[in-house]
């Protein structure tokens, strides 16, 4: 046998790398084609039989349903005149005048947010809607000067005092639930509590929500889009294994159950917690020896530098949430305005080829290499937080530490800051 040449093994070396980059370029193009084949397989199949349009049934006994409506409102005049009213409104004749109580709340806005509201008030009157609507002139330094003195503040990296959001908003989310207590206690019974947010929505919207896993769930969420195909509250939501999302746009979740059931685009996506733009809770939890409420985690805790939303803690509180289930609905999507909402709700598939094809890859590539060193590294230090402020006094314990983030969210005149 003769010696090979060296510029002949240099050639056979540059044709092996070639055919295998060629055998890993195909191998990459078969499973991108058929993820995205099976993902768009999921989708149309899936929502081709959505459950209000798969039989009457179900939908007619959601319309003998009681259902207690609230939402907070803070200068949304724009979504209230053009969207937000009218889909209220409709929502309300679909489920029947007396089958409803709306429960909205507004203070501090500056724009016509009370002007709607009071002409909402009317019509809902006139149509013979019970309801408690209520419009306040508390402005958000009201807020703030009563923070401090209620000492609801928390020192700052600047050495300045702020007072918390959290708290806030628990207490508002609470004032807008009085009704359905006392109306509880004097035998008017709701069946399920449906949370508006301010966003746009419809009526097949909310009866499509309701549906979810059958009807069967301690919570069934939306999901919510300012800028598609970015989502919105990722505040609130959390896998089924307690942990915050991969990646902002779609599939979101790490690996798991939410990513799985999400690819399949099932209507019932496993979840630790979620809220999204719209949420519907029995209403039982609420009125019975339970005494549900949204509340935040206490002072002593987020002077750690630590903020957990309200409408997470609230999941980690129902006793319903691990007999039950909480799930994210992918079929039910809003938006905070009408372009989100429309780009969200094409004609065909809601996500594209090019959104799978990138999503699935990106979120691949994380898993694969920063994602669980992060995620590791983050959660760990909210962890050690929580212990070390457990250590402080006794009886200190937080349920809703997957809820937890290493942020502090503080109010300020206009608005409210994180920190």
């Amino acid at each position: 046998m003769g010696i090979i040449p060296s510029a002949r093994r240099l050639q056979l070396r540059r044709i092996t790398r070639h055919r295998i980059s060629r055998i890993l370029l195909l191998v990459f193009a078969l499973v991108s084609f058929f993820d995205v084949l099976q993902v768009h397989h999921g989708i149309r199949s899936n929502e081709e039989r959505e459950p209000t349009k798969q039989g009457s049934g179900n939908r007619r006994s959601r319309q003998q349903e009681r259902i207690y409506i609230t939402g907070l409102h803070y200068n949304d005049g724009e979504l209230l005149r053009n969207h937000w009213m009218t889909s209220l409104l409709e929502l309300c004749d679909e489920l029947g005048p007396s089958n409803v109580f709306v429960s909205l709340h507004e203070s501090g806005s500056w724009d016509d947010t009370k002007e709607m509201l009071r002409w909402l008030d009317q019509v809902l009157e006139e149509r013979g809607v019970a309801r408690h609507i209520e419009v306040s002139d508390e402005s958000h330094q009201d807020v703030i000067d009563q923070g401090f003195a209620e000492g609801e503040w928390v020192e700052t990296s600047a050495r300045e005092k702020a007072v918390r959001r959290i708290p806030h908003l628990a207490r508002l989310r609470n004032k807008t639930l009085q009704d359905l207590i006392e109306l509880n206690k004097n035998g008017v019974k709701f069946d399920k509590v449906l949370f508006l947010n301010d966003v746009v929505f419809t009526t097949e919207d909310v009866m499509t929500l309701m549906e979810t896993n059958g009807g069967e769930y301690a919570a069934a969420c939306s999901l919510d889009f300012d800028a598609p195909p970015i989502y919105y509250d990722t505040f609130a939501l959390r896998d089924s294994a307690g942990r915050p999302d991969q990646m902002l746009w779609w599939p979101y979740f790490r690996p798991g159950p939410s990513r799985d059931a999400l690819m399949k685009n099932i209507d019932a996506v496993p979840v630790t917690s979620c809220w999204n733009g719209i949420v519907v809770m029995p209403a039982e939890p609420f009125v019975s020896s339970t005494q549900l409420r949204f509340r935040a985690i206490p002072n002593s805790l987020a002077a750690h530098h630590l903020e957990g939303s309200e409408c997470c803690l609230i999941h980690a509180d129902n006793p319903l949430s691990k007999s039950l289930g909480v799930y994210l609905n992918p079929r039910v999507r809003v938006g905070y305005n009408k372009k989100a909402y429309d780009v969200t709700h094409p004609k065909g598939s809601w996500i594209s080829t090019w959104a799978i094809l990138r999503g699935l890859w990106v979120n691949r590539l994380k898993t694969w290499t920063t994602g669980l060193f992060w995620d590791d590294l983050v959660q760990n230090r909210v962890i050690s937080k929580v212990k070390k402020w457990e250590k402080e006094a006794m009886g200190n314990s937080e349920p809703g530490v997957f809820c937890l983030i290493n942020e502090m969210h503080v109010l300020v005149w206009n608005g409210w800051a994180h920190i």
